[in-house]
């Protein structure tokens, strides 16, 4: 299975077009996350990638909230929960983890527990999507340092998906390893390649 992965696009309208042309050869399309900004322009945003909606798979970032992204797109949306695609199990937590400091605007955050409770429901995955990067993993930002969940990092290891799917921290868009047997990346806007 060929597998097209994004995050943050943040309401860039060059990155959805090259998505949308780039989606035509991909069987799966994944979004981590922070289509809007600070909570602007989602629904028209989400209007643009619409020719996909039917074969992507998103999670909420901390710039939109569940609510608001499931109304905007008939794509699967999941947070805390499953989905079966083409024989694959896919997981997907969004929002902020662990809560950022003090924005100028409202983020979309989870605290670690409450991330945690919602992930311990998740009893097996081929892909975990989530917004925020585990701890030590493509989380290490220029001022804060690693910012990353220590939830979605246990739930990587007791889940051991063969990749793992994130964003949020924009100073490692790009950044990929191994943790085990688990191909994790964190995405960035650039539209990036994955075969299963």
């Amino acid at each position: 299975m060929k597998i097209l992965a994004v995050s943050d696009l943040h309401c860039d309208t060059a990155a959805a077009d090259a998505l949308v042309s780039a989606a035509g050869a991909a069987d799966l399309v994944i979004a981590a996350g922070d289509f809007a900004n600070a909570h602007q322009g989602l629904d028209a945003y989400m209007a643009r990638l619409s020719p996909i909606a039917d074969r992507m798979i998103c999670v909420p970032g901390n710039n939109e909230t569940e609510a608001a992204l499931r109304k905007a797109t008939n794509a699967t949306v999941l947070h805390g929960e499953t989905c079966e695609w083409n024989g694959l199990r896919i997981a997907g937590l969004g929002g902020g983890i662990p809560p950022l400091p003090s924005l100028p605007w409202k983020s979309w955050d989870l605290a670690e527990a409450e991330a945690q409770a919602r992930l311990d429901r998740i009893d097996g995955a081929d892909i975990l999507i989530t917004h925020s990067p585990p701890i030590g993993l493509g989380d290490n930002h220029t001022t804060l340092g690693h910012i990353g969940s220590t939830a979605i990092k246990s739930a990587l290891l007791r889940l051991r998906p063969q990749l793992a799917l994130f964003g949020h921290i924009h100073d490692c868009w790009g950044e990929s390893g191994m943790l085990g047997d688990t191909h994790w990346c964190n995405l960035g806007p650039q539209s990036r390649w994955f075969t299963l």
